[in-house]
């Protein structure tokens, strides 16, 4: 088959051939029909992080689309999400034709939305959901802030707090073309990320009308920083990610007067089940319009010039590979 191919860490993937993953038991067999460049694919191509250097060559994409050619509980022909442990464990990932994996990283697709939209949605929707939902324990009428809202967990944080029935949703983002992506999502109210902590707190406070109940924190640094001077009593950030940095600044003070909450997410410890129920809602939701990524279709065979273009920060919208 034809694949993205990382010769080395740290290195650009290229279109190559590359051996067809072969049939397993326990595993599922798919034809890939979309696959999203997603922060985490770069991570562990990196050879960087935490979960040290891949081996390579290997195929990277830790989560795509396809339709089921081989599966013992799946009909072949099913339409699926599927995760891949590409990168973190010797196994090739979805930016491939054929992609091979474990049957319980797999999930039928069943709502009305294209290949390319579920692609972009992914594991950051997933994210997203739950940081807001089951994390954050957000109730209707509750005001919400969500940072770095132009991102792809932004974005869906941002329709979610919409759809699921927010009094308020203020969104934090940094350049101007975010800022137009977390108004399409559904900010009542966008503001400037600045490096003043002070100054983004004032203006999240004039903004919300009054206290935060709830925020949704991928970014953490001076932003989150600003984002817990606002929590109102009671209130929850969630964190699941650094994209601004890895520390971020609480005050005791305001915390303990405020009886509010500091937590972390992760998708890593969703049973099978809730990463089901979870991306099913997220897909009810994107079938009615009411939750979208956006996204760049790009050609599988133009990998490299995709994942330049994520790696230097240049892809405004989330870079989608399909055949």
């Amino acid at each position: 088959m034809q694949a993205a191919v990382l010769p080395a860490p740290g290195a650009a993937p290229a279109w190559a051939e590359h051996p067809d993953p072969q049939p397993a038991p326990g595993h599922t067999l798919v034809t890939v029909t979309a696959a999203a460049i997603v922060p985490l694919d770069l991570l562990c191509a990196s050879g960087t992080s935490y979960f040290g250097e891949p081996a390579c060559p290997y195929v990277p994409g830790t989560q795509g689309v396809g339709v089921v050619e081989e599966s013992a509980s799946l009909a072949p022909g099913t339409r699926v999400f599927f995760e891949t442990a590409a990168g973190r464990a010797p196994v090739d990932g979805s930016l491939a034709q054929r992609c091979s994996t474990p049957d319980e990283m797999v999930v039928p697709v069943e709502a009305d939305v294209p290949d390319v939209a579920v692609a972009a949605l992914g594991m950051s929707a997933v994210a997203a959901w739950q940081a807001l939902t089951a994390r954050g324990r957000f109730r209707p009428g509750e005001r919400v802030v969500v940072l770095g809202g132009g991102g792809a967990v932004g974005q869906v944080a941002v329709g979610a707090a919409r759809v699921l029935g927010a009094a308020r949703v203020v969104a934090v983002c940094r350049s101007a073309g975010a800022r137009e992506r977390a108004e399409r999502a559904g900010a009542d109210v966008v503001v400037p990320l600045t490096g003043d902590a002070g100054a983004l707190a004032a203006a999240l406070e004039q903004a919300l009308g009054g206290g935060a109940d709830v925020v949704v924190d991928p970014v953490c640094g001076p932003a989150a920083t600003a984002a817990a001077r606002v929590l109102a009593p009671g209130g929850r950030l969630v964190n699941l990610g650094g994209a601004s940095g890895d520390t971020a600044e609480f005050s005791s003070a305001v915390l303990r007067s405020r009886s509010a909450e500091l937590l972390g997410y992760t998708n890593v410890t969703l049973t099978p089940a809730e990463r089901r129920e979870a991306f099913g809602a997220v897909l009810r939701h994107a079938a009615a319009g009411e939750l979208a990524v956006e996204a760049e279709r790009v050609p599988l065979a133009d990998v490299a010039s995709a994942w330049a273009r994520q790696a230097a920060g240049r892809a405004s919208r989330r870079q989608v590979l399909t055949p």
